[in-house]
């Protein structure tokens, strides 16, 4: 009965908000523009109210706040209960732990290392500073960016995508609490590693810190605050009144994010109107390239397409809200990495609403499930 209730209100994700996110998001890049010409001192000032440690600057309160309402949404639709269960089906959550955490982070840093490393590195000229000082090549930034990506395994939007390609809803839920619990160990451990290995410097608080507020944080905040309000409101009243309160609240704060971050950026943009196509091609290809991956893997192991559709939708999305705060934290808000994490926002929507008609069109070929075949 609640998986059915959460089912029903993450249907109500398909709003205006989240369908047009992309639209949303590039009037988030102009407004921060113009607010950076305009108003420079703003954006400065808000990230400049600060939690310090030995005299500096770790976290920032006015984006550490957008940022943990950005993730607790997302956190409190999660029921943990149903992870017990995942024993039952466990070639699809399988299938995702792999892709999510053996595969996709080396391939993203491979590729973006071959397009931003190799290909367009003389179209990336330049210095990054990050907020503790130090200087850094820009290109090796935005590496750090696609990075921060590429390690963060979806645990939002795709609940819409499973929905819209008719994928098995419940499983879905499973997989994102068991991605959401993995991230508390692996994304620090393999985040601060290929950032090494990408020379640049890791401030291993900050990254231990960003873990704690924008996973740990709103994951506890999310499954306490679940279970109290189911207890004393109940199911039905969690999933048709606050879920569907709370649904705009995470997409109000990444856009609010988004625009103190172009204020920021707004200069670069403008000098480099390519940017932001140099940084998206790698991470289109990776997006590509993880979920025909998963996919193939998926009709090699024989799952139903209902399984199969979200552990490739879960495999080729990013978890961007983690990725940019992290980023923001790491290296901070007016940060290269920062912009590429911000870019694959941008990219995201559309390229898994064309993922979810490859779906639609190729269920066919995929093992039917057992209720079809009677059906038929």
């Amino acid at each position: 009965m609640d998986n059915e209730k959460n089912i029903d209100g993450n249907r109500k994700m398909t709003s205006v908000f989240e369908r047009y996110l992309t639209i949303w998001v590039m009037l988030c890049i102009l407004g921060g523009i113009v607010l950076g010409k305009f108003a420079p001192d703003v954006a400065k000032t808000l990230d400049g109210m600060a939690i310090y440690v030995d005299n500096a600057p770790v976290v920032s309160i006015p984006i550490a706040l957008a940022l943990f309402f950005m993730m607790y949404p997302i956190m409190v639709k999660i029921d943990f209960a149903e992870v017990i269960k995942a024993g039952k089906t466990p070639k699809p959550v399988l299938l995702t732990l792999f892709m999510n955490w053996c595969v996709k982070p080396f391939t993203m840093f491979a590729i973006a290392w071959l397009f931003l490393g190799v290909l367009f590195r003389d179209l990336l000229p330049g210095m990054d500073t990050l907020k503790d000082g130090t200087e850094v090549e820009l290109w090796r930034s935005y590496i750090s960016g696609a990075i921060l990506l590429g390690i963060a395994p979806c645990t939002a939007m795709v609940l819409m995508w499973g929905y819209l390609a008719k994928g098995n809803q419940g499983l879905t839920l499973v997989m994102v609490a068991i991605n959401s619990l993995t991230m508390l160990v692996l994304y620090g451990l393999l985040g601060g590693w290929l950032l090494g290995v990408n020379e640049m410097p890791v401030p291993w608080q900050a990254l231990l810190l960003s873990i704690g507020i924008y996973v740990a944080l709103p994951l506890a905040a999310g499954y306490l605050s679940r279970k109290w309000i189911i207890k004393t409101k109940g199911e039905v009243w969690f999933a048709e009144k606050f879920l569907h309160v709370l649904t705009p609240v995470s997409i109000i704060a990444l856009l609010g994010t988004l625009v103190l971050l172009f204020s920021f950026k707004g200069e670069v943009i403008v000098a480099n109107p390519l940017t932001i196509l140099w940084i998206a091609i790698p991470l289109t290809i990776q997006t590509f390239l993880i979920f025909g991956i998963t996919y193939g893997l998926a009709k090699l192991l024989k799952l139903p397409y209902e399984d199969a559709a979200p552990a490739a939708m879960i495999g080729a999305s990013n978890h961007f809200e983690v990725a940019i705060a992290t980023a923001t934290m790491l290296y901070g808000l007016a940060s290269g990495a920062a912009l590429a994490t911000v870019v694959g926002v941008l990219i995201e929507v559309p390229i898994m609403l064309f993922l979810v008609k490859i779906c639609l069109r190729t269920k066919s070929i995929f093992t039917r499930t057992q209720s079809e075949t009677l059906r038929s």
